[in-house]
């Protein structure tokens, strides 16, 4: 990992809680689709964050920050980027990063886990862009799925890229996937043997995927996120 100082570019919002933050640092980060950086509030403190952009984007960095007031963790650094127009950051970091594959790849998001999947999706359209690719997104609400429209136009530019939209509260017209996020995609497939799974959101969900996934196929080795190092 390296030090980095950052100037912050942007912040705009997303939702009333998430907000997208750009990053320009004094030097281009080199890091691999699905990696995180720490930023840095303190000598013993230092808090992750996805990386948001894609590794060919290496002098602007999108972070994605779920800053609900009641959430110091995050409340603070976004505060922070907003008070000072600067972040320290320590990064790369992370083993859960997408792999040189021809397996189909279904990437799992909850929330603002949608950050990390967004720079896998990047870099898989432009390097791998033969490959099968599906991004399962879940939220609370439609409205909380803040970039849905350039998810689906993404989704008809490039044809082996799917986008699967899940929401726990949907609107009287809402005709796709309702409930959580990874049963969404144990109703798709009942096979996934021959997969590889990238997965990013809460712990109980991460360790949920890894045992239901698994009983259906899925190999360990080819389960990836960031969770999977503590749980």
């Amino acid at each position: 990992m390296k030090v980095i100082n950052c100037t912050v570019e942007s912040i705009e919002a997303q939702t009333s809680i998430v907000h997208k933050v750009t990053l320009l640092p004094e030097f281009p980060l080199e890091f691999l689709a699905g990696q995180y950086l720490q930023a840095v509030m303190g000598e013993n403190d230092k808090r992750p964050f996805s990386i948001a952009s894609a590794p060919s984007s290496p002098h602007k960095i999108e972070l994605h920050i779920g800053a609900d007031p009641a959430n110091g963790y995050a409340f603070e650094v976004l505060t922070k980027c907003k008070d000072k127009g600067k972040l320290v950051i320590e990064a790369p970091s992370g083993k859960a990063f997408l792999r040189n594959s021809t397996l189909p790849a279904i990437i799992v998001a909850g929330g603002t886990g949608y950050s990390y999947a967004k720079s896998i999706l990047l870099d898989c359209i432009e390097n791998q862009p033969e490959r099968d690719i599906k991004l399962y997104w879940g939220a609370k609400t439609i409205a909380d799925l803040y970039e849905f429209e350039a998810l689906v136009a993404m989704s008809l530019t490039h044809p082996n890229f799917t986008f699967i939209p899940v929401v726990e509260h949907p609107n009287d017209d809402w005709h796709g996937h309702i409930g959580w996020v990874h049963r969404a995609v144990l109703k798709d497939i009942t096979d996934l043997s021959g997969k590889q799974v990238y997965t990013a959101g809460r712990f109980e969900m991460s360790a949920t995927i890894r045992d239901e996934f698994c009983a259906l196929g899925l190999s360990k080795a080819e389960l990836f996120g960031d969770a999977y190092a503590f749980i």
